[in-house]
C-alpha cells in the first residue's frame, strides 16, 4: 500500500511538472510542439481552453486504445485518463492564471523560456516513462495502433507529430489565426527525444532504488 501510495504520489508530481513546462512553452509564443499546437489552434477556433481541449483529445487516446484492445484493455490504463484530466488542469491554471499577466518582449527571453519549458517538460515524461507503470494516452494509443497493425513505434508517433503539424496549420490558415507551429516547434523535436532518452538512464537506476520501476 505504502508503494502504492508513493507511485500516484511521484506520478501525480511529474504531471504537474509536464503542465507547468507545457503551459511556459506555450506562453513563450515561439512555437509549441506538434501535438500541443493541434491543441492551441483547435481550442481558439472552437473557443474553449487550451488545456481543456488537450483533455478531451488525450481522453480520445484513451478510447481508441479501449476500442482497439476490446477484452485486452488492462483497466489500470484507465489511470490515463487521470493523466489527461490532471495535465489539462494543470495547464490551464497556469497558462491563465498564474502566467495571465506575464509579458515578454524580447524574442531572446521567449525563446530561452521556451527551451527551459522542453527540459522541464522531459523530466516529467522520463520520470514517468521510467517507472514503466502508465504512459501518456497519445504514446499508450500510438502504441497500440503500431501493436495492431505491425508498424514501428517510433514510425506511428511520428506520423501523429505530422499529421498534428498539417492540422494545426490548416486551422490556422483557414481562420486566419495565429499559427503555432514555428521555429519552437522543429527545436523542440530536435531535443525531445535525445533528452528523453538520456534522463530516462540517468533517473531509472535511482527509481529502481525506491522501488518505483515496475516489471510489466
Amino acid at each position: 500500500m505504502k508503494k502504492m501510495i508513493l507511485t500516484f504520489l511521484f506520478i501525480s508530481l511529474n504531471i504537474v511538472i509536464t503542465g507547468i513546462g507545457a503551459s511556459l512553452g506555450i506562453k513563450a509564443a515561439v512555437g509549441v510542439g506538434a501535438w500541443d499546437a493541434l491543441s492551441q489552434s483547435v481550442s481558439t477556433v472552437i473557443g474553449i481552453k487550451i488545456g481543456t481541449f488537450s483533455m478531451l483529445l488525450n481522453i480520445s487516446c484513451v478510447v481508441v486504445q479501449f476500442l482497439m484492445l476490446g477484452k485486452r484493455f488492462k483497466p489500470i490504463a484507465l489511470l490515463q485518463v487521470f493523466v489527461a484530466i490532471l495535465l489539462g488542469y494543470v495547464v490551464n491554471y497556469m497558462y491563465y492564471t498564474i502566467y495571465a499577466n506575464l509579458v515578454i518582449e524580447a524574442y531572446w527571453i521567449n525563446l530561452t523560456l521556451y527551451v527551459l519549458s522542453v527540459l522541464i517538460i522531459v523530466i516529467g515524461v522520463a520520470n514517468i516513462t521510467a517507472m514503466n507503470f502508465i504512459s501518456f494516452p497519445l504514446e499508450g494509443a500510438c502504441l497500440v495502433i503500431s501493436d495492431r497493425f505491425k508498424l514501428n513505434f517510433g514510425k506511428v508517433r511520428q506520423w501523429v507529430d505530422i499529421i498534428s503539424i498539417i492540422i494545426a496549420l490548416a486551422v490556422a490558415f483557414i481562420f486566419q489565426d495565429n499559427i503555432t507551429v514555428r521555429e519552437g516547434t522543429f527545436i523542440g523535436m530536435l531535443m525531445f527525444g535525445p533528452l528523453l532518452d538520456r534522463i530516462i538512464h540517468f533517473v531509472r537506476p535511482r527509481l529502481e532504488k525506491f522501488g518505483l520501476v515496475y516489471n510489466q
